[in-house]
């Protein structure tokens, strides 16, 4: 367990561990755990219950004391405190990197540990809590009068959205300084994760480390958020230090919640529950295809917004197309329950979509939320709320069901100034520039723009910020707006798609000419496009800031965007 770093006799902190780890914690001698990680934070984050499962069977006694990332308050701190002296020792502590764990031990020790000894102490061990000491010796606050570091451009979020608009600032200004703000280790191509559960694609040929994705000359500042000053021009960080920005792009996607499902994460990647929505899932979705030759199998979408809001049905093509292929389709019931009272929302591409919910003979429905699961059970339960009706709950039975959680702003956006009334970030939807502060911009999933969300959205408007972030920094007015754009590849059956590309209003985008690619149909040429091409498009193109079809669309010279 190399990622160990002791604090003192009694506690060590690490990041994020799996529930192989658990074995060998025992075996290192540590005797309780605690998790300071909220379920659902990464998509390749086991949950709570499946830490705990393992530190039983190892002999080990586990706590979930979750804190968000970076909003680590005195009574988070009084309470690990209390559960640090109740636990047998030693403890080992962890959350996404050991900040959040390393910094609760410090304001736990505020009152009885002398400064020095706690900067010292979590400074050997890797962690640099001046900002924490500096908090404590403000009585509580984050002083953002000055900051541990500063930059001309500071972009919050390391994922498709973040890396993109980095390198397409860095494609303009070569020397502009520029930092981006994420703590994860590891960069997902998340757009595959329909693939790997359909059998098409492998897991690990989704993911690539971080360091190797983040553009040359720009600074990697490996960490979680906490809170936005932006009256301060301030990011504040995990740790309590503070980034100071003469401009920022607020891109950090999504939240799945996990837990929006009563009784969900008790059961995912197991008693037949799966998603294509975390990484280490997928691969138990081709698993349970592969598995099944008879029963009913469930597919449900919860309300949007969402992340790729073709990708709950995507899984319920591929399946089914499996089934009908190797001649057990006819034994198997496949439903498709959906929050939503449509099946996509763009009209033209609902025909083509149709045939195969006739071919694979899905059954709909339609105003179905799901609000509970008991994986043992092999039962959901939804909440059905069909307009001029009333409310009801229904009970399905199921041999195997893919989940697409519920979704919302990542928690330290929705309590931010720069979010709107249902916490995402709000934007001028063609410039992407906020609506009241003028030097913030923000792309991805996490705008409140009526686009979908999807990683071709990001791929266009990555270039479209960068080219206002330069406009901007010369002075000029916003000079490229975002038509909406967003692309969504319905894998129908292995070997075609239904390449639907559209925008604001859902109008047809096609990047395309029809005689090429008629979206509206299923394609083989959209089928080689997804599995061939786009990949590394993604990872040598899009990130590199390579704008192929994406060059900004410029406004008239008049327009001042928002």
């Amino acid at each position: 367990m190399e990622k160990n770093r002791k604090l003192t006799d009694g506690l060590t902190v690490r990041p994020q561990i799996s529930p192989a780890d658990m074995a060998e914690a025992a075996a290192a001698g540590f005797r309780a755990v605690i998790c300071n990680r909220p379920d659902g934070e990464g998509a390749d984050q086991p949950t709570f219950e499946e830490i705990q499962n393992a530190a039983s069977a190892a002999g080990i006694e586990a706590r979930y004391l979750p804190v968000t990332s970076g909003t680590v308050r005195d009574q988070d701190a009084a309470e690990f405190g209390k559960v640090l002296a109740e636990l047998p020792k030693p403890v080992l502590a962890y959350c996404r990197t050991g900040t959040r764990s390393a910094t609760l031990w410090a304001l736990s020790e505020a009152g009885s540990r002398p400064l020095p000894d706690i900067l010292a102490r979590t400074q050997a061990a890797g962690y640099d809590m001046a900002g924490v000491v500096r908090r404590i010796a403000n009585g509580g606050r984050t002083p953002t009068e000055t900051g541990d570091a500063s930059h001309d451009v500071v972009i919050v979020g390391g994922g498709a959205a973040g890396i993109s608009v980095a390198a397409s600032l860095i494609a303009r200004v070569r020397n502009l300084d520029v930092a981006i703000i994420d703590p994860a280790d590891v960069h997902y191509y998340q757009p595959g994760w329909t693939m790997v559960g359909g059998g098409i694609f492998n897991a690990d040929e989704t993911a690539k480390t971080m360091a190797s994705l983040i553009p040359q000359g720009v600074r990697w500042i490996k960490s979680g958020v906490a809170a936005f000053e932006p009256k301060a021009d301030a990011v504040i960080l995990d740790g309590c230090r503070v980034v100071k920005y003469k401009r920022l792009i607020v891109c950090p996607g999504l939240k799945l919640d996990w837990h929006g499902v009563e009784g969900l994460v008790d059961t995912l990647g197991r008693n037949c529950v799966t998603s294509n929505y975390r990484y280490d899932l997928a691969p138990y979705t081709w698993e349970l295809v592969q598995g099944l030759r008879s029963g009913k199998a469930v597919f449900t979408q919860p309300p949007m917004p969402i992340k790729c809001a073709g990708a709950p049905q995507k899984a319920m093509y591929l399946s089914a197309d499996h089934w009908r292929r190797t001649g057990c389709l006819k034994d198997i019931d496949v439903g498709f329950y959906n929050a939503g009272g449509v099946l996509f929302g763009v009209k033209e591409y609902v025909p083509a979509l149709m045939e195969y919910v006739e071919r694979y003979d899905a059954k709909l429905n339609f105003f179905h939320r799901l609000t509970a699961i008991d994986g043992p059970a092999k039962k959901a339960w939804f909440e059905v709320a069909k307009p001029d009706a009333e409310p009801e709950t229904v009970e399905v039975g199921f041999d195997m069901i893919h989940v697409c959680p519920p979704q919302t702003a990542p928690d330290f956006v929705r309590v931010s100034p720069f979010a709107d009334s249902a916490g995402w970030v709000d934007v001028d939807q063609e410039t992407l520039r906020h609506k009241e502060y003028s030097n913030v911009w923000s792309l991805g999933d996490v705008v409140n723009a009526p686009n979908a969300k999807t990683a071709a959205a990001a791929r266009k408007q990555a270039p479209i910020v960068a080219e206002n972030v330069v406009a901007d920094m010369a002075g000029r007015a916003q000079e490229a707006r975002y038509d909406g754009y967003g692309s969504c590849p319905l894998t129908v059956e292995r070997g075609k798609i239904v390449l639907a590309e559209f925008g604001y209003g859902g109008k047809l985008l096609p990047s395309f000419p029809g005689w090429l690619i008629d979206g509206t149909r299923p394609s083989r040429l959209a089928w080689l496009l997804k599995e061939r091409f786009l990949p590394p498009i993604y990872w040598r193109a899009m990130l590199r800031g390579r704008e192929w079809l994406a060059k900004p669309e410029k406004v008239s010279a008049g327009s001042t965007g928002a």
